[in-house]
């Protein structure tokens, strides 16, 4: 399974593809397609360039946990900075 996922402009944080088409911060809420549909959607999300940025696809588990190799990189991305836990998005909680 794919997601996608890239940053949004007036922030720049992290975000993926939802169902209903919007920009979510949360993975689980990601929509989630097969390796045949995800190129297509990829392609349409790719075009938004006034909401998001730098789109690409990752593997998910179906539950919509990152898979594959993306597992450290899409963990890092989402939660911040791993040297500081005052900076990045889990300073926030």
């Amino acid at each position: 399974m794919k997601s996608v996922t890239a940053n949004r402009l007036d922030d720049g944080a992290v975000v993926y593809l939802g169902e209903d088409d919007r920009w979510t911060s949360d993975l689980s809420a990601a929509a989630r397609f097969e390796d045949g549909d995800a190129k297509d959607v990829l392609a349409a999300a790719q075009k938004r360039v006034k909401e998001i940025a730098d789109a690409y696809l990752i593997d998910v588990t179906d539950s919509g946990a990152p898979a594959g190799r993306e597992t450290l990189r899409e963990t890092i991305r989402k939660s911040g900075p791993t040297v500081r836990l005052d900076l990045g998005y889990q300073a926030e909680a």
